[in-house]
């Protein structure tokens, strides 16, 4: 199983996660920030876990890209 967790309400929109994960994140049109596909808000965290271990790799090169470290990427 892969969790990944955004803390959405800190994103300053560089769009790192985008381009090293587009089927795990897209920028949003409306605030400019990013958006972690498919997952409910929990008090400003975002979280997804699938047992797809292809998610993996995208998303942990996302969250090493990312300027502000607001990803978390685990396998469990």
């Amino acid at each position: 199983m892969v969790i990944v967790t955004l803390q959405r309400d800190k994103c300053i929109g560089c769009n790192y996660c985008a381009e090293f994960a587009p089927e795990y994140f897209r920028m949003s049109k409306k605030d400019g920030k990013s958006v972690l596909l498919k997952t409910v808000d929990k008090k400003g965290f975002y979280t997804l876990k699938t047992p797809n271990p292809e998610a993996l790799e995208p998303c942990d090169k996302a969250a090493k890209a990312c300027p502000v470290k607001i990803i978390s990427v685990k396998m469990i």
